[in-house]
Formats: structure tokens, C-alpha cells, sequence
């Protein structure tokens, strides 16, 4: 087992959560969270945010090996304006190789930010879509009026 199948064994273990009621949550078979566990496949990016919302952990701690669940850096004021845009309509611009072609030229909304990682929304030419980004792709955004 990998340390994200340890991590999310453990942490849906400690939750008092079964692997059907825990695929439940997340719309995925067991099977599917039995795979994850084993590390025969690792969950889609877009599963990650939801993972760690329903077990309580971030998605650093679930992503990266060396995080723990005690770690919290202090809070950078980058941080600070990104939780304050959490559900406002804004543009990314992203960094040169970074750039995500279903958000070009879109309003997206910021639904979730936690570390190093938000969740966005935006109505595409694709439809409604959400994304898992990790900040250090973002150059910048621009929050947009309301209206």
C-alpha cells in the first residue's frame, strides 16, 4: 500500500466510516475505495478535494508524503486573499506551460481553497466544470464585479 491508500485507510478508519459508506459519500463504488486503499489505482484529481473535506484532512497531507496531518504553516497573505475570494467569480491568468485550456477565457468561481490547492468552477464551451488547480500554476486573478 501506498502512503495515500495508508492515508486514506487510516483516516476513513478513524472517521468510523466503512469502505461502502465512504464510496457512498464520494459517488464511487467500494471497489473503487478498495483500489485506492490497495494502491492499485490512485482516486481521479478532481476526487482529491472531496477526499480530504470528508475525512477532515488537507489535500497537501493526502498528496504529499511528507505532510502530516499536524503540519500548518503559518498563514501566507497570498493565502489570506485566496480565502477571501472563496465563491467570487474571478479570471486566472496562469503562468507560461501551466495554462489550463478548458479555463481559458473564463469566469471561473473559487468553490474551495486549502495550502496549495483551490477548486473552481466555470461554465465552459464543455459545459459546467470543476477543477482541482494547484496555486503555483495561478500568475494572478482578477476578482469581477458582481452583476
Amino acid at each position: 500500500m501506498n502512503e495515500l491508500g495508508n492515508k486514506i485507510a487510516k483516516k476513513r478508519k478513524d472517521a468510523g466510516l466503512t469502505q461502502s459508506e465512504f464510496a457512498q459519500k464520494l459517488s464511487v463504488t467500494r471497489q473503487t475505495v478498495s483500489r485506492w486503499e490497495s494502491a492499485t489505482v490512485m482516486p481521479d484529481i478532481d476526487k482529491i478535494g472531496d477526499i480530504a473535506s470528508i475525512l477532515g484532512v488537507s489535500c497537501d497531507y493526502l498528496l504529499k508524503d511528507d505532510v502530516t496531518e499536524c503540519d500548518s504553516a503559518p498563514q501566507s497573505p497570498v493565502s489570506r486573499l485566496l480565502k477571501t475570494a472563496v465563491g467570487k467569480k474571478v479570471k486566472l491568468t496562469f503562468f507560461d506551460g501551466e495554462a489550463d485550456i478548458d479555463l481559458y477565457d473564463s469566469d471561473c468561481i473559487i468553490t474551495e481553497f486549502e495550502g496549495n490547492w483551490m477548486k473552481v468552477s466555470a461554465s465552459t464551451k464543455k459545459g459546467q466544470i470543476e477543477k482541482l488547480l494547484p496555486v503555483s500554476s495561478i500568475l494572478s486573478f482578477e476578482i469581477k464585479e458582481e452583476g
